[in-house]
């Protein structure tokens, strides 16, 4: 067979199962994280009604000493810096560079803003990548966490109105440095990044965002299953 069709064969096969978290599978980092019942399902939420600025989730020392080792020290002092966006990291799951990742979520509740998003790219240093939905804008947008300040990479196509305390879904595709994000099955985001995406992966939400999380799934050439 030849090398290119077996190879191609390797990584289709490779991307073809869909490795699922389950809503305990997830180490909150920053904010209220908790599994909750939701029409009898269990269901991750987090829940930012208690939300105070700077304010890292419990047991943040023991969370970063798991996922970064001797290096959580430069990773804590880095989530302080912007702790009022809630994230969770999913357990396990070591380096996800070429792949898939796609979640459900409901917006709930949020009087300063209603978000629900995916977490990737996540480096030792604290710095990550976040596609986000916000119900108060109605759109779909790139973010970039770096050395704690925030910034606005790209917006999607078009807005989108959703409606609250309803199931949507939301997918992202990184090959590389190539990025595209869906929401509700439609491609809104299509942009390519100064650099190929390399890291851990997760949730994240906003301020007193009251949000839920389910059917989170990914496929990776490079990467471990979740514990």
């Amino acid at each position: 067979m030849n090398k290119l069709i077996a190879a191609a064969l390797a990584l289709a096969a490779a991307l073809t199962a869909a490795e699922p978290v389950k809503p305990a599978g997830f180490a909150g980092v920053v904010g209220n994280w908790s599994v909750i019942e939701d029409s009898g399902k269990s269901v991750l939420m987090v829940d930012g009604r208690e939300w105070k600025r700077g304010q890292p989730a419990g047991g943040l020392a023991d969370t970063a000493r798991a996922i970064y080792g001797a290096r959580h020290e430069e990773f804590i002092d880095n989530v302080k810096a912007f702790a009022y966006f809630p994230y969770a990291v999913a357990k396990g799951v070591d380096d996800l560079r070429d792949g898939e990742i796609s979640m459900s979520f409901k917006l709930v509740d949020g009087k300063l803003d209603q978000c629900a998003g995916i977490l990737f790219n996540l480096k030792p240093t604290g710095d990550y990548l976040a596609v986000r939905f916000n119900a108060k804008e109605d759109n779909l947008v790139l973010w970039t966490f770096n050395k704690g300040v925030r910034k606005f990479v790209k917006k999607g196509s078009e807005n989108m109105p959703l409606q609250m305390k309803q199931w949507y879904t939301m997918k992202i595709a990184v090959h590389g440095a190539q990025l595209q994000g869906w929401l509700n099955g439609k491609l809104l985001l299509d942009y390519t990044l100064p650099e190929p995406v390399t890291g851990k992966i997760g949730l994240w939400s906003k301020t007193d965002s009251v949000s839920l999380f389910d059917d989170y799934r990914f496929t990776s050439t490079a990467g471990g299953s979740p514990k």
